[in-house]
């Protein structure tokens, strides 16, 4: 069994679950320990059987219920010490024996799963996406990236699904009521990936063996689930790719997506 489900994503609240036999984690907590409990339970899942919570950074989109969950059902936290100290809220409340730290260029290990954590432009303290493993399969979490580097497309390479930010379309982002510098630092080099270079992403990806993806992290004022799939579509079929050798999902905002069933 290697499986993985988004329970919400989105700019008001994240929080990713995978699965093994031996394995259960969250990756990020940022909505209330009560949806994220409730969300499990959804899937069968009791909240006391996690083995831990990866964090990816402190924005509270992303750690909201951290700190409770941990504290409540004995959870471990797994982050950066820069994003530790960025989090002091968090950090109170999770016990001394559940801060768990690794070094964002370290590989380490969580039940049978292994984890290689990588640095994404972002405007937080030290935020990180992580490539999984397990057995002979590999995914990647990768949101929250300001602009897409050749040192991030390296670590992504050779995963078979990938959960990719497509957060916001820019002609809706210029048009939309947000103030200008707002609008500045989601188009900017920290700040959020677009719609279009998803699908440029996910076009070279399938180079290389991506057959599975689940767009994240969308914005709700400023992007469409059926727009992030129809312009990441438009890109497979601009660079050539056959858009039938992958399947794309939508991650949805308040309620778990599909489960992704990672061994096929």
């Amino acid at each position: 069994m290697f499986n993985f489900c988004s329970l919400y994503s989105g700019s008001s609240g994240n929080s990713l679950f995978v699965q093994t036999e031996n394995t259960k984690l969250l990756i990020d907590a940022g909505e209330s320990a009560k949806k994220i409990t409730e969300a499990l339970s959804l899937l069968n899942v009791d909240v006391t059987q996690l083995d831990g919570i990866l964090v990816t950074h402190e924005h509270s989109d992303h750690v909201k219920g951290l700190g409770t969950l941990s504290k409540k059902y004995n959870i471990p936290v797994y982050a950066n010490s820069k994003t530790w100290d960025a989090m002091p809220e968090q950090n109170t409340k999770v016990l001394d024996i559940n801060h768990k730290y690794f070094q964002p260029s370290e590989t380490f290990e969580i039940g049978d799963l292994k984890i290689s954590p990588f640095e994404i432009p972002h405007d937080a303290a030290n935020p990180c996406g992580f490539n999984i493993f397990h057995e002979d399969k590999k995914i990647s979490v990768a949101t929250d990236i300001g602009h897409m580097t050749s040192q991030i497309i390296h670590k992504l390479e050779d995963s078979s699904f990938i959960l990719l930010e497509a957060n916001y379309d820019p002609n809706i982002l210029k048009c939309s009521k947000y103030p200008y510098p707002l609008k500045q630092r989601i188009a900017g080099p920290n700040g959020h990936l677009a719609n279009v270079d998803a699908g440029k992403t996910v076009s070279y990806l399938m180079k290389s063996g991506l057959s599975k993806v689940m767009l994240g992290h969308l914005s709700k004022e400023n992007n469409f689930p059926e727009l992030a799939y129809k312009t990441v579509v438009n890109e497979l079929i601009e660079n050539k790719c056959d858009e039938n050798r992958i399947r794309i999902n939508v991650a949805t905002r308040f309620s778990p997506s599909p489960v992704i069933d990672l061994t096929s």
